[in-house]
């Protein structure tokens, strides 16, 4: 007899719940910085890893979204190695791999220099992958 499991909700599902019972600034803010990312680049892979978090991938994690009481956390698996000319990372500085920024209910999220660290992320994974 088959095991009648049900089928499994997706990553981008479970986001678009999260994003929905947070109700607040930070489902607007995490809404918005999915949006930048999958802008920066369409072939990300949205993920739902470690029992509830948005993972964003392209040849590696680039990035998770954790939401806590008083921030939106941005943290890039790999940003110690990117440049950061916005000067973004205000997180995890302290680290040899992770960087984060991040994101109270007052910033305002500079959009272009974002889209440009997502962008250097995924070049990142992908000049590994080669390597």
């Amino acid at each position: 007899m088959k095991n009648s499991a049900l089928p499994k909700e997706s990553a981008s599902a479970l986001i678009d719940r999260r994003i929905e019972e947070l109700g607040d600034w930070r489902g607007k803010t995490l809404k918005r910085i999915r949006k930048l990312i999958k802008q920066a680049d369409p072939q990300i892979v949205e993920e739902w890893k470690w029992r509830g978090t948005p993972v964003w991938s392209h040849a590696g994690i680039v990035c998770t979204g954790e939401t806590y009481k008083s921030v939106v956390k941005m943290t890039f698996a790999k940003g110690a190695s990117l440049q950061d000319p916005g000067h973004l990372f205000n997180s995890s500085l302290e680290g040899n791999v992770r960087r984060a920024i991040d994101i109270r209910q007052e910033d305002k999220i500079n959009e272009a220099a974002l889209t440009t660290l997502i962008r250097a992320a995924v070049a990142l994974n992908l000049k590994s992958k080669r390597a």
